[in-house]
C-alpha cells in the first residue's frame, strides 16, 4: 500500500528522490483521512522552502490541511492539473497525483524521513 521506493514524513507527505530532484505527494492514508478533495492551493515555480515549511493547502469536504516540505529546496514544477481536478490525488496519490517537484537543497535531509515500513508502523 505504501511504495517502498518513497520516503515519508510524519505529516503524511512522500518524496521520491532522483538525482537531486524530489517528487512530492501525499500518502494514501492522508487521502483516506481527508475524504473527497475539492481544492488545492499550490506554490509557484521558483518558490523556495525549508524542510517542514508549509508549501500549500488541500481542502476536502471534511477538512483543510497544509502540505509540508519533506526537504528544503526550490520548486521546479507544480502539478497544475490538480488546480482543476484535485480528485486526481485521490485516484492516484503515488502517480498522477504528485503535487510538486523540488530541487533538493540538502540531500542529507532525506535521512530525517521514514521508509515505507517505518511509516506503516506509525499508522498502526
Amino acid at each position: 500500500m505504501y511504495p517502498e521506493d518513497l520516503l515519508y514524513t510524519e505529516n503524511h507527505e512522500w518524496i521520491r528522490a532522483d538525482n537531486g530532484t524530489g517528487t512530492v505527494g501525499i500518502s494514501n492514508y492522508a487521502v483516506e483521512q481527508l475524504g473527497d478533495l475539492v481544492f488545492v492551493e499550490l506554490p509557484e515555480e521558483g518558490d523556495e522552502f525549508g524542510q517542514g515549511d508549509s508549501f500549500g493547502v488541500i481542502e476536502s469536504v471534511k477538512a483543510v490541511a497544509d502540505f509540508y516540505m519533506p526537504v528544503g529546496g526550490e520548486i521546479t514544477e507544480v502539478n497544475e492539473e490538480l488546480l482543476d481536478a484535485p480528485e486526481v490525488i485521490s485516484e492516484d496519490p503515488y502517480g498522477d497525483g504528485w503535487i510538486i517537484k523540488v530541487d533538493i537543497a540538502d540531500e542529507s535531509e532525506l535521512d530525517d524521513l521514514m521508509n515505507s515500513e517505518d511509516y506503516q508502523d506509525t499508522l498502526e
